[in-house]
């Protein structure tokens, strides 16, 4: 088995592609060493002590280095760890596999409470997220969720590499409400949750 790994627009977040299926939905994002628990292989890449979000996309695992930590170093420590848990068949979650689940992550909540009267806003907005912006932001070791539309505003979050990205302002502002604006002209504004 390869691992291999790839750069990101964030410069303390690193991709790695272990060639084989990682979550088989959804995603997940691991932000601490106490939300890794759930998942032994997070749990060891924490364990290195140098580590700050670990996330699962579908077929990628993107490590966060925590302030001064050293890449040279750490990159062979994820490696080793992913190798040893894909090579293993262990699996992704305590207590059972992740295949054919998503596990939702409780710690990110709807910033709004959606109206019933924007339904069809809503749904052409998920719809340009899933369908465009999402693979984009996958490819650079990441992921959106939506956290609600309110008055225009469309809220929502960054996870894995993109979180904490020195470009990722840019990102939804530039790139992300540009799309969303043409689109869908009741959107006004997008902003991070």
């Amino acid at each position: 088995m390869f691992i291999e790994t790839e750069t990101t627009p964030n410069p303390s977040s690193l991709k790695f592609l272990p060639g084989q299926t990682v979550m088989p939905s959804g995603t997940r994002e691991f932000a601490s060493p106490e939300a890794a628990e759930i998942s032994p292989l997070a749990q060891a890449i924490f364990d290195t002590g140098e580590v700050v979000n670990v996330f699962f996309g579908w077929d990628f695992v993107t490590v966060t280095a925590a302030p001064g930590a050293d890449w040279g170093s750490l990159k062979s420590q994820v490696v080793t760890i992913l190798l040893d848990h894909f090579v293993s068949e262990a699996p992704l979650f305590a207590g059972g596999s992740a295949d054919g689940i998503n596990v939702p992550d409780d710690s990110i909540a709807m910033v709004v409470e959606d109206r019933e009267e924007d339904a069809e806003i809503i749904a052409s907005i998920n719809e340009l997220l899933e369908t465009r912006v999402r693979p984009a932001v996958a490819g650079d070791g990441g992921d959106i969720a939506y956290r609600g539309f309110s008055e225009g505003v469309v809220y929502l979050t960054l996870q894995g590499a993109c979180a904490g990205c020195p470009s990722s302002t840019a990102t939804l502002k530039q790139g992300i409400e540009s799309l969303l604006k043409h689109y869908v002209p009741e959107v006004a504004e997008v902003r991070a949750a």
